[in-house]
Formats: structure tokens, C-alpha cells, sequence
């Protein structure tokens, strides 16, 4: 019976009568946050934050990554359709969207890609530190899905970039590089497993955190 839908249902909708929580539910709505830039954005004790976290975790709403760049960091997120019916009021205007990552050679490349196929946005991906191609590993998900990556180069985000730019970060080294970014999706590399379901994951990972974000974004 405890495990029953309604009792889930039960359980997430008790963690969520709280107004902290909620207020952690709505940052997270389209992008990753570590502990500590909650606890800043929210005004948020660290024992208070640590508290709401563990009963949205409890109740599987919210779940913790082990930062790829530095092992001391985590990043907190939402969990897949744990959400679906709490859109929030977040409403981001931007002319374009630049995704990043390290070496631009899969995850930020997968999520151009995917970005263009359902919006008319503007869209842009930049490394970091850009490899000489991209993965081949990328190129054959994105074509088994229908998406056309054998003419895509990694480029540097520093010859890209502008300022009115929306940037996510989908590699936890390049948000940890960078001075500062606007969004950050904390999504393992592909690249360092090498095989194909690693691709696929970050393929399927990309496609729904864009899926959540398009009803908050507008074209400036």
C-alpha cells in the first residue's frame, strides 16, 4: 500500500506544504544549483536547507550528482517527471541560447542540435576547451535519432559568446571554469564511458531538460 501511486502522491504533495520547498522546487525548474548557491539564492541556513533537501529527497522529487570536475561538489536537480504539474513562474526572454561544455564535442553538440529541432530560438554550442572533432560516439546517436551532426565543429566559447547569450553549461568542469553562467545541467560524460547506451543516456537527458525548459523560454 505505501508504495501505491496515491501514497507517492501523497508523500509529494506533503513535502511540498512548505513554502521553502517549494521556493527549492521553482529554482531548480530549469537548471541544477549546488547546496551552497541554494542556500545563497534563498537566503537558507545550510542546517535548514539540508533539512527541506532531505525531505524532498525522501520523497523522491529532488536527487543529488557527484560533480564530474570537482569531487567535492554535488549538484541538485529535480527528478524526471517527478514535476510535471508544477511549472512555476520562471519565464527566461533571451535571443539566443549558447550550450556548453568542455570540449563541445557531445553534450553541448547533442543540445543544439536537439534545441533546433523544436524551437525557432537562436541556438549556439561553444567548449571551453574545444577537442579537434566531435565524438563519433555523438554523431551516431544524434543520426540514429534523425539529427545530422557530420558537419558540426566544436568552437570556442570565447569566439562565440555575447552578452545577452542564455548559457548552459551541461558539463559540471566547464561550470566550474567559468566565472559564471546562467543555467547548469549537471549530465555525465558520454565521452570518458565511451559506449553506446552512455550516449543514448545523455541523448534521452538533453532531450527532456529541454523538453522542461521550452514553456519557460521566450524569444527576445
Amino acid at each position: 500500500m505505501e508504495s501505491s501511486p496515491f501514497a507517492v502522491r501523497a508523500a509529494r504533495h506533503a513535502a511540498l506544504a512548505d513554502v521553502a520547498r517549494l521556493r527549492i522546487v521553482d529554482a531548480l525548474a530549469v537548471g541544477d544549483l549546488s547546496p551552497h548557491e541554494l542556500g545563497e539564492r534563498l537566503g537558507l541556513a545550510s542546517n535548514l536547507l539540508a533539512h527541506h533537501l532531505k525531505v524532498l529527497e525522501n520523497a523522491g522529487l529532488i536527487e543529488r550528482r557527484r560533480s564530474e570536475g570537482d569531487g567535492r561538489r554535488s549538484y541538485v536537480r529535480l527528478v524526471p517527471d517527478a514535476m510535471r504539474t508544477e511549472t512555476g513562474d520562471v519565464e527566461l526572454l533571451v535571443p539566443r541560447v549558447v550550450f556548453v561544455c568542455t570540449a563541445n564535442s557531445a553534450r553541448s553538440q547533442l543540445a543544439e542540435h536537439l534545441w533546433r529541432a523544436h524551437t525557432s530560438i537562436d541556438v549556439a554550442s561553444a567548449g571551453t576547451l574545444p577537442a579537434e572533432g566531435v565524438a563519433p560516439g555523438a554523431v551516431a546517436v544524434a543520426a540514429a535519432h534523425g539529427l545530422d551532426l557530420a558537419d558540426a565543429r566544436p568552437r570556442t566559447l570565447d569566439d562565440i559568446t555575447r552578452p545577452a547569450d542564455l548559457r548552459i553549461t551541461v558539463c559540471d568542469r566547464a561550470r566550474e571554469s567559468l566565472a559564471s553562467t546562467d543555467l547548469h545541467w549537471s549530465i555525465p560524460d558520454p565521452v570518458r564511458i565511451g559506449t553506446r547506451d552512455a550516449f543514448e543516456s545523455a541523448f534521452d537527458e538533453i532531450s527532456h531538460r529541454i523538453d522542461a525548459l521550452l514553456p519557460h523560454v521566450r524569444a527576445a
